[in-house]
């Protein structure tokens, strides 16, 4: 099992029920380097992935001819090669997720920056002034949003209780379906940039939304506006989001994805003082992991007894 950064893959599932078949052995650290993992994996024949923390990508593959089954946590990973699997004769699984997509990290950023919680939470705690910032209020306030899916739809119905407004906009939204989530359809994206004071995206990343904020979308929104990413950094331009996060053309960002993962220790994103960043955060929950680790056992034994579930196959 790779990236179990937390060491919670055994303490969340049963897996004793292997114990008669497979030798388990857990890898908390990430690795980067493409020799070392393909070392570190060579007499593997069922490799366990966390989502797209590590790619498996058609060269790795090529390095893993011991391996037969490869688990990804999810039902969708964009990282694996799943025509090169099928090629060299390797069955993907997936798992389900939690059957309540998580929201809260969305709202754990928003609320942060709205109110200022981490200059506020280290100037208490290091003797600082008391209060020395003034925090947005949320009601009458609107909220964008980039994607009304399920996700969208329930951070749709947090901000409702909020008090706030809510625009939504992608590209097949009709205005009866942003209606149904207590949104008002915006006439176009750039119009939901341009009225939001938070825009919180919420769309799968695909060559369709891949760069869908560039320099011209980031310039539209206002200067004292917010933006909210917790589902992939593709979806923004990262030379542009700098430039416009540094240069004031917004208030600030709120971010949990990112382009390279484990953030590098030396990526200004680290630093920016506009930046409220979380290490991708917003599905690490309990009953998402639980989910994740019982049904990757369910994949593994159902394969070794020669019925494999919920195979994953290109195109």
């Amino acid at each position: 099992m790779l990236d179990d950064y937390q060491g919670a893959a055994l303490a969340l599932a049963d897996w004793s029920v292997l114990d008669d078949e497979v030798d388990v052995r857990v890898l908390r650290e990430h690795v980067t380097d493409r020799d070392v993992l393909a070392a570190a994996l060579a007499d593997c024949e069922i490799v366990v992935i966390m989502r797209e923390r590590t790619p498996f990508d058609a060269d790795l593959l090529r390095r893993l001819p011991r391996l037969r089954l490869l688990v990804t946590t999810g039902m969708r990973n964009a990282s694996v090669d799943l025509a090169a699997a099928a090629a060299q004769g390797v069955t993907v699984c997936g798992t389900a997720s939690s059957p309540t997509p998580p929201v809260e990290l969305t709202w754990a950023l928003l609320l942060g920056l709205a109110r200022h919680i981490t200059t506020e939470s280290r100037s208490l705690r290091e003797g600082g002034p008391w209060q020395s910032t003034v925090g947005q209020d949320l009601a009458d306030r609107t909220l964008g949003l980039l994607g009304l899916g399920r996700i969208g739809t329930r951070v749709a119905r947090v901000a409702t209780a909020f008090g706030m407004r809510v625009l939504a906009w992608s590209q097949h939204l009709t205005a009866a379906r942003a209606a149904e989530a207590g949104a008002q359809l915006a006439g176009s994206k750039e119009d939901l940039l341009n009225r939001s004071d938070f825009v919180s995206l919420h769309l799968v990343l695909s060559d369709r939304t891949r760069g869908l904020l560039g320099e011209p979308e980031l310039r539209v929104m206002r200067p004292h506006a917010h933006l909210i990413n917790t589902s992939r950094a593709g979806l923004v331009d990262r030379t542009a989001l700098l430039r416009a996060l540094r240069e004031g053309w917004i208030a600030g960002a709120g971010l949990d994805v990112f382009d390279t993962e484990p953030l590098p220790a030396d990526d200004p994103l680290r630093t920016l003082p506009n930046v409220l960043a979380t290490p991708h955060l917003g599905y690490v929950s309990e009953r998402n992991y639980r989910t994740f680790y019982t049904q990757a056992v369910e994949d593994i034994a159902a394969f070794l007894a020669g019925d494999p579930l919920r195979q994953l196959t290109a195109g």
